[in-house]
């Protein structure tokens, strides 16, 4: 078969392959097996035909009859077969092709388990390094595309004269508020001042340029806006959105900021005359203002030369009345030759929020004079609940400046030496809590809840140590110690979470048995069971040494470290011990009170009393040597407060003040700096008296 074109020509396909004539070329045909031996049909007689069935050119066969003759020969052979043949077993081999590769795209990425994944790592790391290495060279640059920049290109237009002026005018946040209220002529002039006022200049609107406003208010200043908005497109706020504008005003930090600082400074106008006799200097006189008013400006001269004149009597009663104790004997030789030391009461921390509890404890913050913290509890509340401890500072006696709510009653607190911010609450629960007081909410920062060693009783009294601990640069450090009911004085740890691990077990002594006619033998009592402990105080000097009081009188002398713990025994007392101080002068001597209405003088080497101090049937809460005078110390009992100054007598008291008629007194504090004393109440109140 051939093919020929319109112009005549022979255009019959080519086969594909051209075989050599003098090469003789098998193909596998058909296997036939019989018996042991196979018989092959080979097509070396067929002409190699195309893809269309034609013949090879110059064969010169017939391809349909070389197709007939190899059918009638298979035939012939397939009648040859017995079925003997057709039951033996034929192997046929099948053999796979070659594999036709289309496409082949390489991997980007390497597994970390193949083999050559050490070295692409080692290139990928020498590629990096390079790359640093090229940052400061000024030939390499780092682009994303390479794009040339077009060529700039110069317009000009002509237009009108622009007219530019300058005015100014005085406005405020509130004005440019208001202004987007307006509907009429306002917020263009306001606008326009507001940009005067920026110190920018403003174009004069032209017929072909509409109104504009340029003010928008926001919480944190004024801003100015570049865009012409046109006076009828400003939008009216409704009254949903002002009402939500006002609460976001009222809700804002810097708001908020801003009202304690105008309380602040209204607190101190108030309270000036009070503040300067705190801090002992002269009172501020308001001069008179002239004014043509008639009988208002004559009632307010009426008002204030009374009030001069009260200023000026109270500052005569100050002058005579007011005399520092410690320089009686001095000046005067005895307090019968001058006249009678007193109190006079300044102010009262107090507010609504602690009108419920009762005054537990009080503590100065070591950095900042003026920062008082203070410790409330219910008192005659069974379970103790709903404690506070709050921050009163002089610049707002009325309400606190930090308040820490706390579950249980706070029973003592105090403040760190080495970070002032830190104040450290113990509660009637047995828990120990600090405080940071730079933060303003309550949150704790440690507590103990998590400790598996926390008291199991209320913490009477706790307090930040500074100790030594034997370096060469005189390096010390502190911690926090604290004594409970539960018998136990402990060392708290602040890690992660707060831990302890105890100093000291307090036990009870038995009482001696003393036989007839015999003397009494001074002899350490059995240990029975433990004691409460109630307070303790250290050393002065040496912070390794302290004083533990108990609920059933004694008083130990302790040590931190060595194998006696306990060095010696104070009895004299019948009740429990409230209070022990040392003496910040004499350091061998020391005070104590109890319940059994007395306050006793100790000598750290001897185990009696060497004074004691008894005025009236009432318990003594509270007692603290006074900061400058040897001789000077207070003493809380629950209807008065008690001044004694051991140069003028040891028998009665000098100052003997009652307190509130419908409140007793629980804790004493003198102020720093100053000759004043803070009284706690069991109303909530802490008075601050001038001596």
């Amino acid at each position: 078969l051939q093919v020929f074109d319109d112009e005549g020509k022979n255009v019959t396909p080519h086969p594909l392959f051209q075989s050599d004539p003098s090469t003789a070329v098998f193909r596998q045909g058909k296997l036939y097996a019989r018996g042991s031996s196979s018989t092959w049909i080979s097509n070396e007689s067929t002409p190699k035909s195309d893809l269309d069935g034609t013949a090879e050119p110059g064969s010169g066969e017939d391809p349909a009859l070389s197709l007939s003759a190899v059918q009638e020969g298979q035939e012939e052979v397939e009648e040859a077969l017995t079925e003997a043949d057709l039951d033996q077993r034929v192997d046929i081999y099948l053999s796979e092709t070659d594999t036709l590769w289309m496409f082949d795209m390489p991997s980007v990425m390497v597994s970390v388990e193949a083999e050559d994944a050490g070295r692409v790592l080692e290139r990928n790391k020498i590629y990096v390094d390079m790359c640093k290495t090229k940052l400061g060279n000024d030939l390499f640059v780092e682009r994303t595309v390479q794009t040339l920049a077009g060529a700039a290109k110069n317009k000009e237009a002509q237009c009108e004269t622009i007219s530019v002026a300058d005015k100014g005018m005085m406005v405020i946040s509130w004005d440019l508020d208001n202004s987007l209220d307006a509907s009429g002529t306002e917020p263009t002039s306001r606008a326009e001042g507001s940009r005067s006022t920026r110190g920018e200049s403003s174009r004069s609107p032209t017929a072909k340029e509409p109104d504009e406003t340029l003010s928008v208010s926001s919480d944190r200043g004024i801003t100015t806006s570049s865009l012409m908005i046109p006076e009828s497109a400003v939008p009216v706020r409704s009254q949903e959105e002002e009402k939500h504008h006002s609460e976001a005003i009222l809700t804002s930090e810097n708001f908020k900021q801003n009202l304690v600082i105008m309380e602040r400074i209204l607190m101190e106008n108030i309270f000036q005359p009070k503040l300067a006799a705190y801090r002992q200097i002269p009172v501020l006189i308001e001069p008179d203002v002239t004014s043509d008013t008639g009988g208002a400006a004559a009632a307010t001269e009426e008002a204030e030369e009374e009030e001069h004149g009260k200023e000026k009597k109270d500052e005569g009663t100050e002058g005579k009345g007011f005399i520092d104790p410690s320089v009686l004997p001095d000046e005067k030789g005895s307090p019968e030759e001058g006249a009678a030391p007193t109190l006079e009461q300044l102010w009262s921390y107090t507010c609504d929020l602690t009108s419920s509890h009762s005054v537990s404890s009080m503590a100065w913050n070591k950095a900042n004079p003026d920062l008082l913290a203070v410790g409330y509890r219910e008192l005659h509340s069974k379970d103790q609940k709903k404690g506070l401890a709050c921050c009163w500072s002089l610049k707002n006696p009325m309400w606190p400046e930090r308040i820490f709510r706390c579950e249980h009653g706070v029973t003592a607190l105090d403040f760190s030496l080495a970070s002032p911010n830190l104040l450290a609450v113990g509660t009637s629960s047995g828990s120990v809590t600090i405080y940071d007081v730079r933060s303003r909410h309550d949150a704790t920062l440690l507590d103990s809840s998590a400790s598996l060693n926390k008291h199991t009783g209320p913490v009477w009294q706790l307090r930040w140590v500074e100790q030594d601990r034997g370096a060469a640069g005189g390096d010390k450090k502190e911690r926090l110690m604290c004594i409970s009911a539960d018998g136990r004085v402990t060392e708290w740890l602040l890690q992660q979470r707060l831990d302890c691990r105890d100093l000291l077990k307090l036990r009870r002594a038995e009482r001696e048995k003393k036989l007839p006619g015999e003397k009494e033998k001074k002899s350490e009592a059995p240990i029975s069971q433990q004691a409460a402990g109630m307070c303790f105080d250290f050393h002065p000097e040496d912070t390794d040494i302290y004083l533990a009081g108990t609920d059933e009188g004694h008083i130990y002398q302790c040590s931190c470290s060595g194998k006696e713990q306990i060095l010696g025994t104070y009895r004299g007392h019948k009740g429990p011990v409230y209070r022990v101080v040392w003496h910040p002068c004499s350091t061998a001597t020391f005070l104590s009170c109890s319940a059994d209405w007395s306050t006793m003088l100790w000598h750290r080497d001897s185990g009696t009393p060497l004074l004691t101090f008894s005025s009236v049937t009432a318990a003594v809460h509270d007692i603290m040597w006074a900061p400058k005078s040897p001789f000077v110390f207070v003493a809380v009992k629950e209807s008065r407060v008690e001044m004694w100054d051991l140069s003028v007598s040891v028998f009665k008291p000098v100052v003997s003040f009652p307190a509130h008629p419908e409140a007793n007194l629980t804790c004493i504090l003198f102020a720093k700096n100053t000759d004043c004393l803070l009284l706690g109440d069991s109303l909530g109140g802490v008075g601050v008296w001038k001596l």
